[in-house]
């Protein structure tokens, strides 16, 4: 079996697409990958480094900030179809699997009109527009959450969850465990803060100025700041004395999800998918420029279980760390919350899709 998988530009996008790819070469030893990216994005440099051969597409997406840059848009789209003929007619795939970003569109829409089964791999409750198009030629449309027919043909769809990193869905790692990773103690309750890997500074400018009184709640932190605030944060917290570890990144994020009592976090799909397997009680703050505003759709989507708290971006300021004090201060609803989001996790999504793809391969 030949698979191309499609897609990628942030972390969300392109974990899924490795953890699905691992997939099929455990239930399908043999299955031959190629996986298509954006040229000049991450995947370009993550992909390889999972051992998978990766090519690029001369492809961009709309530009709000600078429409001059949009000019060029109309041929980047016409050369990236061109070059995805090209890989088609090169690799010859029985299968065409989109996991979203840039690169998903120009391969399954050339499948498609070759008559090659796609598959489209949704990670977020609001689907983006690119997605819903390409869903209704899909072989299938693999999604995590309830009420998707409000985007895609019903027959189509089958609840998969999210792929997660094995090393967070399979993880085994205690408590004291995590705590002893980042040196901290086993007295005080643990905040994990995380805005993805470039940060949220909506977050991190609340958690600046919440300092003091996460101080006077006998609670240690985590928190991944990212590049642009992570001097800042060093300076606001150096006052406060220990119990406070800032990071730029946390590449151990299993260590961290281990130790955490509560988390506070931006609500993109991967992140969501992560912490309903962690099961940590959990106060979303949505990105809300993310396309389609889809990141509160995924955060209510988990509120409305009762499975999570969210403070939207523009009240974080006034309300997130009243929100945080509220909840530390309530063991029964830390469970509640805990209890309710893990029932929302799928740790073998990965298997779950892989399944699919298989499925509509005929081989």
């Amino acid at each position: 079996m030949k698979v191309v998988i499609a897609g990628g530009g942030t972390g969300g996008h392109i974990f899924p697409a490795v953890a699905i790819g691992h997939a099929l070469q455990r239930l399908n030893p043999g299955t031959e990958l190629l996986f298509v990216g954006a040229n000049g994005k991450m995947e370009m440099e993550k992909v390889p480094q999972e051992g998978f051969k990766i090519v690029g597409l001369d492809i961009a997406g709309f530009n709000r900030s600078n429409l001059l840059k949009n000019l060029s848009l109309p041929f980047k789209l016409w050369k990236s179809r061109q070059q995805a003929n090209n890989v088609i007619a090169d690799f010859k795939p029985d299968v065409v699997v989109g996991v979203g970003g840039f690169a998903s569109f120009p391969m399954l829409y050339v499948a498609q009109n070759k008559g090659i089964p796609t598959l489209i791999q949704e990670q977020n409750s609001f689907a983006g527009k690119s997605n819903k198009i390409l869903g209704k030629r899909a072989k299938a449309v693999c999604v995590a959450y309830d009420n998707m027919e409000r985007f895609f043909p019903k027959e189509k769809i089958i609840i998969t969850g999210n792929p997660v990193r094995a090393r967070i869905s399979q993880s085994r790692i205690t408590k004291q465990e995590g705590l002893d990773a980042f040196r901290l103690s086993t007295e005080k309750k643990t905040v994990l803060v995380v805005g993805g890997s470039l940060g949220a500074k909506s977050i991190n400018e609340a958690i600046a100025k919440g300092l003091e009184m996460l101080k006077g709640m006998n609670v240690q932190l985590i928190w991944q700041t990212g590049k642009l605030f992570i001097e800042e944060a060093r300076k606001s917290s150096e006052k406060y004395g220990s119990g406070f570890v800032v990071m730029d990144f946390i590449k151990n994020m299993e260590y961290a999800y281990a130790a955490a009592d509560v988390v506070i976090s931006r609500a993109g799909a991967l992140a969501s998918a992560e912490l309903c397997i962690a099961g940590k009680p959990v106060i979303f703050v949505p990105y809300p420029f993310a396309a389609e505003d889809h990141q509160t759709s995924n955060a209510l989507a988990l509120v409305e279980h009762n499975a999570a708290l969210m403070v939207r971006d523009n009240d974080a300021q006034e309300q997130l760390i009243k929100k945080l004090q509220t909840l530390m201060s309530d063991d029964r609803m830390q469970v509640i919350l805990s209890e309710n989001i893990v029932k929302q996790g799928i740790k073998d999504a990965d298997e779950r899709i892989a399944k699919q793809v298989i499925a509509i391969s005929g081989k």
